[in-house]
């Protein structure tokens, strides 16, 4: 499980980002708090962060003709098995979303796709 680079969201391959989306909606619902080793971070904010960069990866579905289901435009929605916010805090919208998403991290994005053939 992974968060791609903020910036290689509009770069990614149809599969990435389709896996991109399921791996965010876990994450928004049972998966919140669960650590894994390469996402832990974002834990460490709060859960209004990754709606925002939810909120990137289903606009860069639209641009590309894929229609998410509508309810994960809900800040509050967290899936079909697990109860919903209750009217999550926004919090202040940063570039990037998450600070963790740095060059460094970019840089090791960029080795993970490439070790799949995957060069952007």
């Amino acid at each position: 499980m992974r968060l791609w680079h903020q910036s290689l969201i509009s770069k990614l391959p149809r599969q990435q980002l389709l896996g991109q989306h399921r791996e965010i909606c876990a994450l928004r619902g049972n998966g919140w708090g669960k650590k894994h080793a390469t996402v832990n971070y974002v834990f460490k904010h709060s859960p209004y962060k990754l709606f925002q960069f939810h909120e990137l990866v289903i606009n860069e579905m639209h641009i590309r003709g894929y229609y998410p289901n509508e309810k994960w435009e809900n800040k509050n929605y967290r899936g079909t098995s697990c109860e919903p916010y209750n009217n999550l805090k926004s919090v202040k919208l940063t570039d990037p979303i998450y600070p963790e998403h740095n060059d460094k991290y970019l840089k090791e994005c960029l080795e993970n796709l490439a070790n799949k053939d995957i060069y952007i």
